[in-house]
């Protein structure tokens, strides 16, 4: 079930903040889908491709957030330009970019500065859970922040940086006729040769990792 007592404090007092990776199909998992479809304004839909999801608890074991990550966008201008790929780099590479498509921290928490305190804290345990999980190196973090909707300030206080906008279509929209919500496009490096890296021979760098 779910935890409703009122949790009103600052992000300070909630550290340690602990992230329980969510599992198969288990009960834990039915929690976090019905979680998300409840209380998040997009609601729940499978990720794309290979994917984690995270509950995060402050020191108490009280549960704060949920996290999603899966497959990254397929076509993102702005991304695309900061990195330098060209299709078949992208192609070869786009594994090793990872989509943050679920933040939700439950209505019943308020925290100033818990958001950000998340989306810094997540980095280390994405970057070895997708890595032993998948076999998959990540070398990019990316999220989309609708514009109007959310400032993405948590975004710039954990240090991610800014890329651009999206162009308002969904990742399925191969004739150009949906109209999404324009959004800022928040990346975090995992690696500082990130676009290096992402533009090189397969046979120039492993995309395993361990």
């Amino acid at each position: 079930g779910e935890a409703r007592s009122p949790v009103c404090v600052g992000a300070g007092q909630l550290v340690p903040l602990s992230f329980e990776r969510v599992e198969g199909r288990c009960t834990r998992s039915r929690l976090w889908n019905e979680l998300i479809e409840r209380h998040h304004y997009l609601g729940y839909t499978p990720a794309a491709g290979a994917q984690l999801r995270y509950f995060v608890h402050g020191r108490d074991g009280d549960l704060l957030a949920l996290l999603g990550f899966g497959a990254a966008a397929r076509a993102l201008a702005d991304r695309d330009r900061l990195i330098g790929w060209d299709n078949q780099q992208k192609k070869a590479r786009l594994c090793q970019v990872v989509n943050n498509g679920r933040f939700l921290i439950l209505p019943w928490v308020r925290s100033p500065n818990l958001a950000s305190m998340i989306l810094g804290g997540c980095v280390r345990h994405v970057r070895a859970d997708y890595a032993r999980c998948h076999g998959v190196r990540p070398l990019l973090l990316e999220s989309f922040v609708e514009r109007g909707r959310f400032r993405g300030s948590c975004y710039k206080a954990a240090n991610w940086i800014h890329a651009g906008i999206t162009r308002g279509r969904g990742r399925n929209d191969r004739l150009c006729q949906a109209r999404l919500p324009a959004k800022d496009i928040w990346i975090f490096p995992l690696d500082k040769d990130f676009p290096h890296n992402l533009c090189a021979p397969l046979e120039d760098g492993p995309i395993t990792g361990g």
